[in-house]
């Protein structure tokens, strides 16, 4: 993901800003769980992307990653609008702990802008719908141009969203964070439908990482930067985890992206092994048992 990128990543402050005080009241709602559910993984299945991941000779790169993670945000239906049949055949290749969590397509998003999208909007529900227990959160990703001038189409489109769908939001216009009455008002619309306020962890959007749930979802979308100090990041998402688990949070889908997609496996189980620790957890730590051997496969720090 090159999307907040940086040349010089050390000059950046990731400090995690302390959690949005509505966050704390949204979970209040909520009971106490011993453990919260955690889906964890990556943005891209492909060999092409995750060079080293796979073992010499895999041949069905979905059916070998859907047994090292627990889940995929599936980026591809953001390009794409996949037919049924597609999404039956990856629904059988996976194990049956497995989702899928997919992005509306661009189409809906950014060419239409959310105008007269209802007969795309149902058509990509119908296809995902073919995923049956194994679809995720949906998530919807606006354009860096759609600002809060816009905030009505939104509105709109989260009005007429079917309930029983869980859904998430990510927005990108700065306005959005750097006006205080702008962002109550969004933060505030995706609260009253049960609707996932998306945070964004990269370098150059600082102002993304808000730490202001909607919901009880923590749908966050990590983008490393290919530095030493992406592995400090994730110590520090540990903790903040922990804090909102003890305030009532229960789920947790944290997705890992790089600059160079290469190292995506690499920091998931790094992060993987962290939180099986901290939260009492038995999830895959991809690739475990290839750390002694050289057959290719990327090794577990």
């Amino acid at each position: 993901m090159k999307f907040g990128q940086v040349d010089t990543p050390e000059n950046i402050d990731f400090t995690l800003p302390k959690t949005h005080p509505e966050t704390f009241r949204v979970l209040s709602k909520y009971d106490i769980i011993e453990t919260p559910n955690f889906f964890v993984g990556c943005a891209k299945w492909n060999k092409a992307d995750l060079k080293g991941f796979y073992p010499r000779g895999t041949k069905d790169e979905l059916e070998y990653y859907s047994k090292q993670f627990n889940s995929i945000e599936l980026n591809a239906t953001f390009y794409r609008n996949f037919p049924a049949s597609q999404f039956e055949k990856w629904k059988e290749k996976t194990p049956n702990n497995f989702k899928f969590f997919p992005k509306l397509g661009q189409e809906i998003s950014h060419w239409k802008r959310l105008k007269g999208v209802e007969e795309v909007v149902n058509s990509y529900i119908d296809n995902f719908s073919n995923l049956e227990e194994k679809l995720g959160t949906i998530f919807l990703q606006l354009h860096a141009n759609f600002g809060p001038k816009n905030f009505e189409l939104l509105e709109n489109f989260i009005k007429s969203w079917p309930k029983t769908l869980p859904l998430a939001v990510e927005v990108r216009h700065k306005d959005w964070f750097e006006d205080k009455n702008v962002f109550t008002d969004f933060t505030n619309l995706l609260e009253a439908y049960n609707i996932a306020n998306v945070l964004v962890d990269t370098a150059g959007r600082r102002d993304m990482v808000h730490n202001r749930l909607t919901n009880n979802e923590a749908f966050i979308r990590y983008v490393g930067a290919n530095h030493p100090t992406d592995y400090n990041r994730l110590d520090d998402w540990v903790l903040k985890l922990k804090e909102w688990k003890n305030a009532g949070l229960q789920n947790v889908h944290f997705f890992i992206h790089q600059n160079l997609e290469v190292e995506s496996p690499l920091l998931a189980a790094y992060f993987i092994k962290k939180i099986n620790a901290e939260f009492g957890l038995k999830l895959t730590i991809p690739n475990q048992k290839d750390e002694s051997n050289n057959n290719g496969q990327i090794s577990l720090l």
